[in-house]
């Protein structure tokens, strides 16, 4: 009888990814997914420890899990925690059978906490041992996609030294795939829409020794397997003429910016590069090229030092901007990064208010946007029965379109937007 096996993601889409692949590996192995945590072997939690929300999120589902895997199951722990706390966690939650960092095995025996643990199913605890020999997490097969869609991980690692970022720390320094691995993974996907991720997109290629980058051949490469490519995550400095007009010749001119705060002083104090006005220039050079072009970013609330002015700032280029999409979050104090060492940190319940306040203008901006779509001709990926995306919805981020349950996953249609509904319209 065929081992099952159980695997839960949290954190960002590349965790999805890594996800992916080790699902990829286990049916290798002759492994076979469970329809349900009780009914497995093996369960597997993909872990994210970017910041201290993200590390309770996953203790708690690690402790849940644990309560429902049956007798004799495997619980194993992988991902970002694992490789930034593989001893604590194993020490401190007795609970783990293992726990294997980034590109090892979860069927061999792994180091855990000074103790080795063997993971493979039935097996008892042996001798002291290291961890098994690293494989290339980035380059395994994959199971065919479910959905229309699918993310692609395009690099791993960063190197970038971002004042509240510990990823580099524990993901390694960049460290880009070949365009025919990339290539030959979307032909293999079998999708409609391909979203290229990685710590640092647009620098993808910029460690393979060539000297330019390879983000742009890449982008019009990909586009020519799939109808949709998408890029999460850019970094501003790196979004070219050439990336812009690369991502608009795609058919998705969706432009995902990395920029974290506007205030000059407070990007310097994050070791960020730009400032308000030139976000602000950028995105209305975009505009100028591509009316339909969608946005969104992320902000960072109560960075050390961060004044009452530099919140204004923030204030005034959200409302000016006009992003599509927004998300906001308070600062997380990162062990081992520049700014854990930082002064004037920003009270908690300071920091509440400043995200209440952001979060109140952009939903405002973010609904009127959406009203402004009524009426209007769309083109739409149908991902399940009633629901589909279009260019400007990002999936599992962004908000969704409803639709007739007619329409066939997979397929594109023409469709007209008849109803707003939050984040959300219906189309018909």
């Amino acid at each position: 009888m065929a081992r099952s096996f159980w695997v839960t993601t949290l954190g960002c889409p590349k965790n999805q990814v890594d996800s992916d692949k080790l699902t990829g590996g286990l049916l290798a192995d002759g492994f076979e997914p469970a329809s349900e945590v009780e009914d497995a072997d093996l369960v597997v939690v993909n872990t994210c420890a970017f910041i201290e929300e993200a590390r309770q999120e996953s203790i708690d589902t690690i402790l849940a899990l644990d309560e429902a895997r049956r007798d004799g199951a495997r619980l194993v722990v992988t991902g970002c925690m694992a490789e930034r706390y593989g001893s604590e966690l194993a020490e401190a939650m007795p609970e783990i059978d293992a726990v294997a960092g980034f590109g090892r095995s979860l069927l061999a025996p792994v180091a855990v906490g000074g103790r080795s643990v063997p993971v493979a199913i039935g097996s008892k605890p042996g001798p002291t041992a290291s961890a098994v020999p690293d494989f290339d997490l980035l380059n395994l097969p994959r199971p065919a996609s479910a959905a229309p869609w699918a993310y692609v991980k395009v690099a791993e690692g960063c190197d970038r030294a971002c004042g509240f970022c510990a990823i580099p720390s524990f993901r390694g320094p960049q460290r880009s795939r070949s365009l025919e691995a990339i290539l030959a993974e979307i032909d293999q996907l079998d999708v409609q829409e391909v979203v290229l991720v990685a710590q640092d997109l647009a620098s993808f290629g910029r460690d393979q020794g060539v000297g330019e980058r390879s983000i742009v051949p890449l982008v019009r490469a990909a586009a020519e397997r799939v109808r949709r490519v998408r890029l999460l995550y850019l970094y501003p400095s790196d979004l070219t003429d050439g990336l812009v007009d690369a991502v608009c010749g795609t058919g998705v001119p969706y432009f995902d910016l990395s920029l974290q705060h506007v205030s000059r002083p407070l990007l310097r104090r994050m070791r960020r590069w730009g400032d308000g006005d030139r976000f602000l220039a950028r995105i209305a050079d975009i505009r100028r090229r591509e009316p339909e072009a969608a946005f969104r970013s992320n902000f960072i609330v109560g960075y050390p030092g961060e004044t009452e002015d530099d919140h204004d700032h923030l204030l005034r280029f959200v409302t000016e901007a006009d992003l599509d999409w927004c998300g906001f979050f308070t600062y997380s104090r990162e062990e081992g990064t520049y700014a854990a060492g930082l002064d004037d940190e920003v009270p908690a319940g300071l920091m509440g208010e400043r995200i209440a306040e952001l979060r109140e203008v952009q939903e405002g901006i973010t609904a009127r946007k959406r009203d402004e779509l009524v009426g209007t001709e769309v083109e739409v990926l149908v991902d399940r029965p009633g629901i589909a995306r279009s260019h400007r919805e990002a999936p599992e981020i962004d908000g969704i379109l409803v639709v007739p349950e007619a329409l066939r996953p997979g397929s594109f249609a023409r469709l007209t937007v008849t109803a707003a509904l939050g984040p959300d319209l219906e189309a018909g």
